[in-house]
């Protein structure tokens, strides 16, 4: 096959190439090929203490929000189904390698033939399911010559992805023709899916089975005083800042400056969670700040009687504190979205949170969602961001609405995860 060869002849050794010679600048990426060293050993050994049962579903994601989606399917299936997890960034490796409804959980190699033979060969899979969009085209065609049923779940493919272009198409088509099912978020994501399959595929739209996942987990954050030193001191409005980067808050902390300079009514605590917060980005963080004139602490160094009313900016240093913190928010700003990619925006929704976002949603159906309905705000610039906030601290009812949408949105999409089931267990 012609685009067989051509991946494996020009992508794969670009991708190798690509991959170690950016690890020379990205500690993350260094993580994941220190991951990759030791996989088929620890996949081994992992396999050998697994549960004996008849079938294997092995699931792939790339990272934390795929993970989320696949979550409820794993969970439904693991009585009778033994689980194996691969993924690829190193950012969900702890929480894939400590999930209990795990049977195995490793890195995916890079996608070389060889390597997608061996993992084959390993698992034994009955079924490979694909959370979202993270196909890989030897893993592909190495499974489609054994027969292996491959589904793909929360399926996404957006208007201006390159798959969809002219000279990519036909080699994608060359994949996703061997994939049984596709289980897309959206009837928009259905259509493009099938410019990738002939008609006799099965598409199907069963919507993202991440609202589950999400809404479950947010209405069992209760109210939690001790977890947060210092919270009733609090005596402002709060803006949770979820999941920034630097490039969010290159816009995110002159808003903040616009709005004190217009005076205390619009005075609120800014609580910055950054996306990864090693030493070294709340070190910069901190640097900033200091350079801005704005009174900060960290998470860490709060104690029971510290007064926060006059503190300008709470930086969160440590993490899985954020769905308790968005519970404490009048308003959300979703990080990412100044990046190239918004970060979870179901999450504040689902609490009935008033959202805000930065220009780049395309990766997630339910942020446009979202905008298009009233439940989030969309801002290009700092003032755009201030006059955002300005409107919903001044408007406590349009504040109020604005995340009743959102709730609604996250309830009104609860029930993907039957409708895909119905498709996953046709084999797991």
């Amino acid at each position: 096959m012609f685009w067989k060869f051509a991946y494996n002849a020009f992508a794969v050794p670009a991708m190798l190439v690509g991959f170690h010679g950016a690890g020379c600048c990205s500690p993350k990426i260094r993580a994941g090929i220190e991951g990759r060293k030791r996989v088929f050993t620890e996949l081994t050994d992992q396999l050998q203490c697994s549960r004996d049962l008849e079938k294997t579903a092995w699931f792939h994601f790339t990272s934390v929000g795929e993970f989320e989606q696949a979550k409820p399917l794993i969970e439904a299936i693991y009585r009778e189904t033994r689980i194996v997890l691969t993924f690829f960034s190193p950012s969900v490796a702890p929480n894939a390698q400590s999930y209990r409804y795990a049977d195995a959980a490793v890195y995916l190699p890079l996608d070389t033939p060889c390597n997608a033979e061996r993992l084959i060969q390993l698992i034994e899979p009955s079924l490979i399911v694909f959370s979202k969009f993270d196909i890989w085209p030897n893993l592909v065609w190495r499974a489609a010559k054994y027969s292996i049923p491959i589904i793909v779940v929360a399926g996404t493919l957006h208007a201006e992805s390159r798959r969809l272009s002219r000279f990519a198409k036909p080699f994608f088509r060359s994949v996703h023709r061997h994939i049984n099912v596709h289980c897309a978020i959206s009837g928009a994501d259905a259509a493009r899916f099938q410019e990738l399959c002939s008609f006799g595929h099965e598409i199907v739209v069963t919507g993202d089975t991440r609202y589950e996942q999400v809404y479950r987990r947010a209405v069992s954050v209760k109210p939690d005083a001790e977890f947060f030193p210092g919270q009733g001191s609090l005596k402002h409005p709060i803006l949770i800042a979820g999941s920034t980067y630097t490039e969010d808050e290159r816009v995110l902390l002159p808003a903040y400056q616009l709005l004190r300079r217009n005076g205390p009514d619009n005075h609120l605590h800014l609580i910055l969670v950054p996306h990864e917060p090693t030493p070294e980005r709340i070190k910069g963080i901190r640097g900033h700040l200091e350079r801005e004139n704005l009174t900060h602490l960290c998470f860490s160094e709060l104690t029971p009687d510290v007064d926060l009313s006059a503190v300008d900016v709470l930086i969160v240093d440590t993490v899985g504190l954020l769905a308790k913190l968005y519970r404490l928010a009048d308003i959300a700003f979703v990080g990412g979205s100044f990046r190239g990619s918004v970060h979870n925006v179901m999450e504040p929704a689902a609490m009935a949170k008033p959202v805000i976002l930065g220009p780049t949603i395309q990766n997630a159906h339910e942020a446009s969602l979202l905008v298009e309905r009233g439940g989030a705000k969309l801002v290009r610039t700092a003032q755009e961001l201030a006059d955002a906030i300005t409107v919903w601290l001044d408007a406590v009812d349009a504040r109020t609405a604005a995340g009743d949408v959102g709730k609604r949105l996250i309830e009104e999409n609860l029930g993907a995860v039957e409708r895909t089931l119905v498709h996953l267990r046709k084999y797991a």
